[in-house]
């Protein structure tokens, strides 16, 4: 017994000493630690003047303590399983609809077709009054989130406030599985384009856009073909990564891994035969496409086998992995980084000097990598698109109308007036119903400030300070009332801009998030500047001289 004893302690000195002193020193601050928490955590309870609340105290803690680190490193509490689950597989129990808050209640702002919510007969603009008897009044989206959320089968019920009636409605919802798409629209251009809005990278997400592009490739001679990652905010590594395998040969690297713990370090490559190694290709890409869109982009980029089109993506190469806690919570820690074939990092902002870099975005040159055929590409900005699309401005007044959600508030009022529309290509805003809009528009009472109006008051504020004021206050009216003058026109004069938002808003109410899309490919720069590359309109070839070096 003794001499087990004495090789058991003897085994672990050696492991000890085989220990990098700044493990040792890691180890001995983190036991240290955990006893002055555990100290403060128990005479906090027996001292403090009044009952403290355990339970928030130590989520406060948690949570203090992982925000000095990276955004993505978060705690998840037993309450927010549901939505952890939802990161990963797209799937969550509940009513199937997007929420907003209107600054008094929650209202549906979204509801997916042929889910609980949209088969209750739950639309846009309906405000939530009560959860189950709960009172949801001044309740944030989130809060009003964990009541909706719950077990598939069980009953969740409402009671609503719908536009136009006075008498509140009680609604009984059965919630379901909900499994957000992948691929909310796919279609095949009559130019022979064909096309996919990826909106996520959820389990299954290569797969179902396998399953797309064979489909049309039986169907169509497929001219090229657009992957739209707009919008999208990443996913599952995997499915990038198959996702890629669909374009380029087996066995070839897509992304590879490195982080401080030797298990992260991997090298993830194409494991299938492609499907089509030739078919001219587009990415199309924006500011929110982030993580697995990045590495499709950034891997399609570096082995040059498509055209990236938009504007520079997210900038998010950091890997997470959830990990379970104690008491059925979890964790969502960042464990790696990730690379591309190039050999170029897709994080731009460094975390580990946050306090340096207050996590703003750089636009300084990166170090230069190159592609398969030898074209400069540059790290720490994430993915920089080969034809940059610089997108339209929205009008100072036709953003104000959006954030106030008076153009949501329209669309409802016109939903509840109109129960057709044209189709979601064929509809537009005639004469009457502007007129209405901006009526509407003003016995709301809106108002709003510009940039010029803005700028005027601090000249007026810096002119008085430094006593200027009185000898350029009758200038001063007067550019005040230009501007004025000006504003009273400002919704004829940004009608288009208006518009636009008013279309796809009530769009959506008639024919959902497909109705939406499809209205908006209508007009859209970066669709029509990938038509001209892949069907080489201008007579340039400019797809093949894109990819060259």
């Amino acid at each position: 017994m003794k001499k087990g004893i004495i090789a058991l302690c003897l085994s672990f000195l050696v492991f000890s000493l085989s220990m990098p002193a700044q493990e040792k020193q890691n180890n001995f601050e983190i036991s240290k630690s955990i006893d002055i928490y555990n100290s403060l955590f128990r005479e906090l309870n027996l001292n403090y003047v009044d009952e403290i609340n355990p339970g928030e105290l130590n989520e406060a803690a948690i949570n203090a303590m992982l925000e000095g680190l990276d955004p993505y490193t978060v705690f998840i509490p037993e309450s927010e399983i549901e939505t952890a689950r939802f990161i990963t597989t797209g799937e969550y129990g509940g009513i199937g609809a997007l929420i907003q808050y209107d600054g008094e209640y929650v209202r549906i702002s979204d509801p997916y077709y042929g889910f609980p919510a949209q088969k209750a007969g739950l639309v846009a603009g309906d405000a939530i009054l009560q959860v189950n008897g709960i009172d949801v009044h001044k309740k944030t989206t989130s809060e009003v989130s964990e009541l909706l959320k719950g077990q598939p089968g069980t009953e969740v019920k409402l009671k609503i406030k719908r536009y136009g009636q006075d008498k509140p409605l009680d609604k009984t919802l059965k919630r379901e599985k909900v499994k957000i798409d992948n691929i909310p629209y796919a279609t095949v251009f009559d130019n022979g384009v064909g096309y996919v809005s990826l909106g996520g990278f959820t389990k299954g997400a290569a797969a179902e856009l396998k399953e797309k592009l064979v489909g049309m490739k039986k169907t169509h001679v497929l001219k090229g073909f657009i992957i739209d990652l707009r919008g999208n905010g990443g996913g599952l590594m995997n499915e990038a990564v198959d996702i890629v395998n669909l374009f380029i040969p087996k066995g070839q690297p897509v992304v590879s891994t490195r982080g401080k713990a030797v298990n992260t370090a991997n090298v993830y490559q194409t494991t299938n035969s492609p499907v089509d190694e030739n078919l001219p290709l587009v990415i199309l890409v924006d500011g929110s496409s982030a993580s697995a869109s990045e590495i499709v982009a950034g891997a399609i980029q570096d082995y040059d086998r498509g055209v990236v089109i938009g504007q520079r993506t997210f900038g998010k190469g950091l890997v997470q992995n959830i990990l379970p806690l104690a008491y059925n919570t979890q964790m969502k820690v960042t464990v790696a980084k990730y690379y591309i074939p190039s050999g170029r990092c897709i994080q731009e902002i460094d975390y580990s000097h946050k306090k340096d870099s207050l996590g703003t975005k750089s636009d300084t040159i990166g170090k230069a990598f190159t592609t398969i055929h030898g074209r400069t590409v540059y790290e720490g900005h994430g993915i920089t698109p080969d034809v940059k699309i610089t997108p339209d401005k929205f009008a100072t007044v036709t953003m104000y109308l959006y954030a106030k959600s008076l153009i949501f508030d329209y669309a409802t009022k016109f939903y509840h007036e109109h129960k057709t529309i044209d189709s979601a290509q064929a509809f537009r805003i005639d004469d009457d119903t502007y007129r209405d809009f901006m009526k509407f528009v003003k016995d709301k009472n809106f108002t709003y400030t510009t940039e010029s109006e803005k700028n005027l008051a601090q000249m007026r504020k810096s002119a008085k300070d430094e006593g200027y004021l009185e000898k350029i206050e009758p200038e001063l009216k007067q550019l005040e009332d230009v501007l004025a003058s000006d504003k009273e026109n400002d919704l004829l004069k940004n009608r288009s801009d208006i518009e636009d938002l008013l279309c796809a808003e009530i769009v959506g109410r008639y024919y959902y998030q497909v109705g939406r899309v499809v209205w908006s490919l209508q007009k859209d720069p970066e669709l029509k500047r990938a038509f001209e590359i892949l069907l080489d309109t201008n007579g340039k070839d400019e797809y093949g001289s894109i990819l060259k070096p």
